[in-house]
Parts: structure tokens; C-alpha cells; sequence
């Protein structure tokens, strides 16, 4: 976390925001900072359905506003949710995230960077298997 937190001081910026140029040094960073140009808002209130950017804003929304308290244990993860980036679909489980993306939006640097991160896995699937997953996005153009 350490190591995170200093690469905010440097003054290269890795990533930038498409829409206003501002450099971020984590890809998280610039993902949330999009948010505020594509209106996407992935947390909503279950009691009063307005949402949020982020987690901990909805949290914060639901203690000051209805009083709920978060307990979450020292270090426990809270559930995992996956966001559409490009629609604002958002789904707990990664399947269905991932279906959602191939479907509707094959072209995604979401999809390539899946891609990329699963590519080794890949590697390990018999040549006859292999097959189905290079078939799998024609229309995108996308062969692994």
C-alpha cells in the first residue's frame, strides 16, 4: 500500500483521462476519476436508490443519511462487484460481467485486458479446447 500511495507523488502520469488529460499513476485511480465524465454510478442505495461513483461514497451516504453502519471485520473484503465501464452494467458474478462485455461491447479494453491477464491459463488447455476460445469473438476480430 506503501508503495501505491508514493507513486502518486510522481510527477510522470502513466494513464490518462481521454475526456481532460489529467494523469493518474494507478489504472484505478483513472478508472474511478472517469466516472465523473461518463456518469457511470455502479453503488445505489437500497433505501433511497440514489448512487454512488464509488463504495466508500455510498457508504458514507448510508451512515449519515439512514444511520446504517458498515461492520465489516479488521481486513474482511467486501463483496466484489464488477462494473461496465462503458454502460454502467454492473453484476457480482465475473461470468456474467464477462458475458455481458463480450456481447455488448466487443471491442472493450476491458476484454483485451482479460484477455491478456488470462492468456496463460491458455497454455495449459489442451490443443482441441484451445479451438472454442479462438472462435469464441470473430466479429471483434480478437484471436487468442
Amino acid at each position: 500500500m506503501l508503495t501505491r500511495h508514493l507513486k502518486c507523488h510522481s510527477v510522470v502520469k502513466r494513464h490518462l483521462c481521454r475526456y481532460c488529460g489529467k494523469g493518474f499513476n494507478d489504472t484505478f485511480d483513472l478508472k474511478r476519476h472517469m466516472r465523473t465524465h461518463t456518469g457511470i454510478r455502479p453503488y445505489r442505495c437500497e433505501l433511497c436508490e440514489k448512487a454512488f461513483t464509488q463504495r466508500c461514497s455510498l457508504e458514507s451516504h448510508l451512515r449519515k443519511i439512514h444511520g446504517v453502519r458498515q461492520q465489516y471485520a479488521y481486513r474482511q473484503r467486501r463483496s466484489k462487484i464488477f462494473v461496465c465501464e462503458d454502460c454502467g452494467f454492473t453484476s457480482t458474478r465475473p461470468e456474467e460481467y464477462f458475458l455481458h462485455v463480450r456481447q455488448c461491447h466487443p471491442g472493450s479494453p476491458a476484454l483485451r485486458r482479460y484477455y491478456r491477464k488470462h492468456a496463460h491459463e491458455q497454455a495449459t488447455v489442451p490443443t482441441e479446447h484451445k479451438l472454442g476460445s479462438l472462435l469464441l469473438y470473430p466479429a471483434a476480430g480478437y484471436l487468442i
